[in-house]
């Protein structure tokens, strides 16, 4: 970041859900690193975080993180891969249209 640029006017780039991703939104830490998600297809999942990314990703309660439903068993488990770390992710996210129907509540 230069001198002249403010933390708003700087370039990020933020990652999107692919094609067997989805947005959601942490609703309540259960422990031994799952989390209740209510993801933006409509249902509600139990997350895990995987064993490559448990000590790296700190996930809280109304965090958004995308999502990776389970092939088997997908309708209600799935695995967090990433979180958005900063406002103006989140925000872009907002302001394209990807958290509609989201309350305003993080």
């Amino acid at each position: 970041m230069s001198n002249d640029q403010t933390p708003e006017q700087q370039l990020i780039r933020v990652r999107l859900p692919q094609k067997n991703e989805v947005l959601g939104i942490v609703q309540q830490r259960l422990g031994g690193s799952r989390m209740r998600v209510l993801c933006l297809d409509g249902k509600e999942r139990i997350c895990r975080i995987p064993g490559r990314l448990r000590r790296g990703l700190w996930v809280r309660e109304n965090d958004v993180v995308i999502v990776s439903p389970w092939e088997l068993g997908g309708e209600d488990k799935g695995d967090i891969f990433y979180k958005y770390k900063s406002k103006a992710e989140v925000a872009f996210l907002r302001k394209k249209g990807y958290l509609k129907g989201v309350e305003e509540e993080f």
